[in-house]
């Protein structure tokens, strides 16, 4: 298969998880590429992303690296075979890669889990919270590229409002709540779609109270996105150079780990939807 001049974060996942298996066999890539048929540095390419590699040759390879687990050798046959070009490539060339990378992401989810303290969940935002998120940086982006931001912000909730809907759960903590980003307007709009979200069956919003006792986890913010197996988890958390993502089995464990325990600190999904209520009719 041609190179890629560049691979995207789901196709570098593919060579990650293929490397995983071989370093857990204890081969070398040597070994791989006397498989395949080909060298070492087209295993490096594979590895990395930057080549593709074929649904027999995926199989070829979890087969000589004793890999017996067959949903996670179907999962990675799909990742190697997806010919995918969902909606976000519309703004390729306009948007940086990290947009894009993160809405396949979501796409391909089984579930999607976030944590936040300072912001609404992206995936919550209205129209003019994303604006006002996004016209506050230095330096000032043209008009132009906010709106193309906006709009791709609003195309991400098809995981959460479209055919395909997948479980989410949301928590934010009070203090997300009552920093009014924007006007007081466009903060009860926010709070209004929150609550509209609320209420579907496959969306779980709970708060954490500033009167909460005992909470010390407000650095825990994150977004956690199940694959289809769990060996193709992702975590993700915000950095100022922008999301890093976290995939390896012992940091997916412990992004579980805080996901609950953040969880098992907020309020009742019901006593969550009276709190943001109640907040609403304060503005």
């Amino acid at each position: 298969m041609p190179r890629r001049q560049q691979a995207t974060a789901r196709q570098e996942r593919l060579g990650i998880e293929l490397r995983k298996l071989r370093e857990a066999a204890g081969l070398k890539g040597r070994d791989a590429a006397a498989l395949l048929g080909t060298d070492s540095a087209q295993v490096s390419q594979i590895e990395a992303g930057v080549a593709g590699v074929s649904e027999a040759r995926v199989r070829q390879l979890a087969a000589h690296y004793s890999c017996t687990d067959k949903a996670l050798v179907e999962a990675l046959v799909a990742m190697a075979t997806d010919r995918t070009r969902g909606w976000w490539e519309t703004y390729r060339g306009l948007l940086p890669t990290s947009f894009l990378d993160l809405a396949e992401l979501e796409h391909h989810s089984a579930y999607r889990r976030d944590v936040e303290f300072l912001h609404i969940p992206g995936l919550f935002q209205t129209a003019d919270y994303a604006r006002a998120v996004f016209s506050f940086r230095v330096p000032e982006l043209p008009a132009d590229d906010i709106e193309l931001r906006v709009n791709h912000r609003m195309g991400r909730r098809t995981i959460i409002e479209g055919p395909d809907a997948v479980p989410y759960t949301a928590v934010i903590h009070e203090a997300a709540l009552r920093i009014r980003v924007g006007t007081r307007a466009a903060s009860r709009a926010q709070f209004g779609s929150i609550l509209e979200f609320a209420e579907a069956d496959h969306i779980t919003v709970r708060v954490i109270p500033f009167d909460m006792d005992g909470f010390a986890g407000a650095t825990n913010a994150m977004m956690y996105v199940g694959g289809a197996v769990p060996e193709l988890d992702t975590a993700l958390r915000d950095a100022p150079h922008g999301a890093g993502y976290i995939d390896t089995a012992p940091q997916l464990r412990a992004f579980r780990t805080l996901f609950h325990m953040v969880e098992n600190a907020s309020l009742e999904p019901a006593q969550s939807r009276d709190f943001i209520h109640r907040l609403a009719k304060e503005l």
